[in-house]
């Protein structure tokens, strides 16, 4: 029984050094140098990042180097800081074995957070004047940063190198700034389109021998036609009047006149002979 526990206790503790084979923090103790450097990967928490890697090279900076980054927001001293992780192990002599005539390419932590653009999240190992030296990967870089010496390393795992400054990266403020939402102009594509000459949900045009245009009031077919400015004003003609029934009876017709004056001249007659 108790054989098999102490195998138990063997293999816990096993697991326990292979999850945290390194320190970050404790490994760069050993040059004082590098003091501030280990305080912004504490503060950023990038060097529990870091002991979670395996296979990695750290390019630290003297105390001078990292304080140009002071007045740096922490975001982008993150970023910064992670570009200055090389996700691949490389100690001194295995540098001077791969650095050639022609720069080489390799990828840092910061690619691994997505928040690269444009080649930021590599770097450039070569050679300047038989020198090691690192840049960014960015089109138009330098390579500015020199390796001094190595501070510490355990083969395979992880490999701390001192470099002479800070690896300048390109345009890296605005890859840690929050992207705002574009503002819609007259080319943006989301704004609502005009309508189109065949849109078949636009209004059609209205036709000239559309009769039922109604952006003028409609004009009379027999409208007069404009009269010359002297001529004297016309007064509006009135409309005929009704013919009123008469009240008195319908004059007589001719050969009832006829009647009427033989009747009076008979009534005459016998008026003077009577009398």
């Amino acid at each position: 029984m108790d054989r098999k526990a102490s195998s138990i206790i063997f293999l816990a503790f096993c697991l326990v050094a292979s999850a945290s084979a390194f320190d970050i923090l404790k490994l760069l103790q050993k040059d004082s140098e590098l003091s501030e450097f280990s305080k912004l990967l504490k503060e950023t928490k990038l060097a529990d990042e870091i002991n979670k890697r395996k296979s990695i090279t750290v390019l630290a900076v003297g105390n001078g180097g990292v304080s140009a980054l002071s007045n740096v927001s922490p975001d982008e001293v993150k970023m910064l800081l992670s570009a200055h992780v090389v996700l691949d192990y490389f100690d001194e002599q295995k540098l001077k074995g791969t650095v050639k005539k022609e720069p080489i390419t390799v990828t840092t932590m910061l690619q691994a957070t997505g928040k690269a653009q444009n080649q930021q999240g590599f770097i450039k190992l070569g050679l300047v004047k038989g020198e090691i030296a690192f840049g960014s990967a960015v089109k138009g870089a330098n390579l500015d940063s020199k390796l001094i010496k190595s501070v510490t390393s355990q083969p395979s795992d992880i490999s701390v190198l001192k470099v002479s400054s800070l690896i300048e990266i390109p345009d890296l403020g605005s890859a840690s700034a929050p992207k705002k939402a574009p503002s819609p102009s007259e080319d943006d594509d989301t704004a609502a389109p005009a309508p189109s000459e065949d849109d078949d949900t636009a209004a059609p045009a209205p036709s000239e021998d559309d009769e039922t245009d109604f952006s003028s009031p409609p004009e009379p077919e027999d409208s007069p036609t404009e009269a010359p400015e002297n001529a004297p004003e016309k007064s509006p003609e009135k409309a005929p009047e009704k013919e009123k029934p008469s009240a008195t009876a319908p004059a007589p017709s001719a050969a009832s006149r006829v009647e009427m004056a033989l009747g009076a001249g008979l009534v005459m007659g016998l008026a003077s002979l009577l009398a």
